[in-house]
């Protein structure tokens, strides 16, 4: 029996899997994300985990086919990454650092990549092999999968969907520093930002009135038919629905997943963006199926997991 290993870092955890080369889940755990001396405890934490599993499962190291790893930044083909926003890491050859540490072969990905390569094996793209995949949480992240692989790019920043820019219009700055960028509209804080224009607009009743406004609360007030809520539902769809219609025309997926904390809001959120993308997709786009992620937070060790086996 071959294996390997699925990793996915965050901020605060990071997830750990253990699969059969044929894609089964062995086991799965999490460690914590010790970001503390520029992050330098990660990667050694991260070897020392997957060790005391093999030990644990009597598992040989050359029953191991590889460790794949998804960082939350841009890695280039060699595995390399320049900088990241939340592990404290400067420039870092996680690939060849991970693999002394382990003594085992790594492949290294962007975080939002590896979640995509997972939907499109394990999730909703699965049988698919070519997909967009948006995760729309506190920002928007995203993955392009064309012919089975990760759209990576020259600077491993291909597919940051999130920093499309949507409205030439804007003033106010997205995190990135730029402005009218789609993570502006279509985060859960851009649609609680949208909510909150709409709502200062005039006096139109509305149950968003008097309570916390947030993407949860808007998509609940849209399923309890509230005008208010719908229209901002409607601008919401608009940005999203257009921006993918713009990519799918670039990368002719066979479906759009759509993941993230803001997807929990189901059907009804896939109808706004949908019928908006229809509106403006190239005519050979048309039919692109959208579909909610199914894999939720194992999505990214699948994906790491894929990037060995693939």
């Amino acid at each position: 029996m071959k294996y390997c290993f699925g990793v996915d870092i965050g901020g605060t955890t990071v997830k750990l899997g253990l699969f059969t080369a044929g894609g089964e889940i062995v086991d799965k755990w999490e460690i914590k994300t010790r970001t503390e001396n520029q992050g330098e405890a990660v990667l050694p934490d991260i070897a020392e985990a997957l060790n005391a599993k093999l030990a644990e499962k009597k598992i040989g190291r050359d029953e191991v086919e590889g460790i794949g790893v998804g960082v939350p930044a841009p890695v280039d083909a060699e595995g390399v990454v320049q900088n990241t926003a939340n592990l404290g890491w400067g420039y870092k050859e996680v690939k060849r650092e991970m693999e002394e540490l382990s003594g085992m072969r790594a492949e290294i990905g962007n975080d939002a990549n590896v979640a995509a390569l997972g939907e499109m094996w394990l999730g909703a793209g699965k049988g698919r092999k070519n997909i967009i995949m948006v995760t729309l949480g506190t920002g928007v992240g995203g993955g392009i999968i064309i012919d089975g692989k990760p759209l990576v790019g020259a600077h491993g920043a291909g597919g940051e969907i999130g920093h499309l820019c949507v409205n030439y219009e804007e003033t106010d700055h997205c995190g990135c520093g730029n402005t009218g960028c789609l993570e502006q509209y279509a985060s859960a804080t851009g649609i609680t930002r949208l909510a909150n224009i709409r709502l200062a607009k005039d006096d139109t009743s509305s149950v968003l009135r008097g309570q916390e406004v947030s993407a949860k609360t808007v998509f609940d007030a849209v399923k309890a038919e509230d005008a208010v809520a719908k229209e901002i539902a409607e601008e919401f769809g608009k940005y999203l629905g257009h921006a993918m219609a713009n990519l799918a025309a670039v990368a002719d997926p066979s479906a759009i997943v759509i993941g993230g904390g803001v997807s929990k809001a189901g059907e009804v959120l896939i109808e706004y963006v949908e019928k908006n993308f229809k509106e403006r997709a190239f005519f050979a786009n048309k039919d692109t199926e959208f579909v909610l992620a199914t894999l939720g937070n194992d999505a990214g060790i699948c994906g790491a997991a894929k990037l060995i086996l693939s």
